[in-house]
């Protein structure tokens, strides 16, 4: 399966800033016809609205709250791409004190709203033959300490998108696991990571691998190492046919 951006209508999860923002801004200039901006806040998204006036519909939603998460689901008429990017970071390296409460709230986040988004959105998404987009992270596949649970919460989403992708397949949607490293933006300065790609670039490949139909993108020279050590477990593995 694969989906070109042209002519279809999105919606970002967390596209007020960062790499959602840059996803919306690549969409549109290429020619999406238009974009849900999925926020939980509405009033910081007027940059964006400024900038493409009717081709962009500021949607309040928390990812974290299925009431919300529903309510948005019920909103829109119509949908061909879904991007959950929203995610939120609380650095902890496994021994913290803080350790549990920000595990609960990654989770709560970053696991538990892709299942709800996911389970929201999906009928939209089989009406359209559609495709979500997951924003993982190469620390889905290896833990970093000092962001432990942070690790955890997208090892566990990069789990579902993979439950995600063959319950979905059979209903013709595609599914894109996306696995950065660390890419210019807020979080990763709460990371400690001043340096990395551009969220511009990012979302340049989302679009390059949608239209591929590939399963995974690594979208950056660091997580490309991890790509290249990975490529045969997954190949063996997580994308093969284990049903024979």
């Amino acid at each position: 399966m694969s989906i070109s951006i042209e002519g279809k209508t999105a919606l970002v999860t967390g596209a007020n800033r960062g790499i959602g923002k840059a996803i919306v801004e690549r969409f549109l200039d290429g020619g999406a016809k238009k974009v849900y901006l999925a926020v939980r806040n509405p009033e910081t998204t007027t940059e964006l609205t400024e900038k493409y006036g009717d081709k962009v519909i500021t949607l309040e939603l928390d990812v974290a709250k299925a009431q919300s998460v529903g309510a948005a689901a019920k909103a829109i008429q119509e949908l061909d791409i879904l991007v959950n990017n929203a995610g939120i970071l609380a650095p902890a390296d496994p021994l913290s004190d803080h350790v549990e409460d920000s595990l609960k709230q990654e989770l709560e986040v970053n696991t538990f709203g892709l299942v709800r988004v996911a389970k929201a959105f999906t009928p939209h998404l089989e009406k359209s033959k559609g495709a979500l987009v997951q924003m993982n992270s190469v620390v889905s596949l290896r833990t970093f300490p000092h962001v432990s649970t942070y690790s955890a919460s997208k090892a566990a989403s990069y789990a579902i998108t993979q439950a995600l992708r063959e319950t979905l397949q059979e209903r013709g949607v595609q599914v894109l696991s996306v696995h950065p490293g660390p890419i210019k933006t807020d979080m990763a300065k709460q990371a400690g990571l001043e340096d990395g790609e551009s969220p511009g670039a990012v979302a340049e490949e989302i679009v390059g691998a949608l239209k591929n139909g590939d399963f995974h993108l690594f979208p950056d020279a660091m997580s490309q190492t991890f790509e290249a050590a990975y490529q045969s477990f997954s190949d063996s593995v997580i994308t093969a046919d284990l049903s024979e």
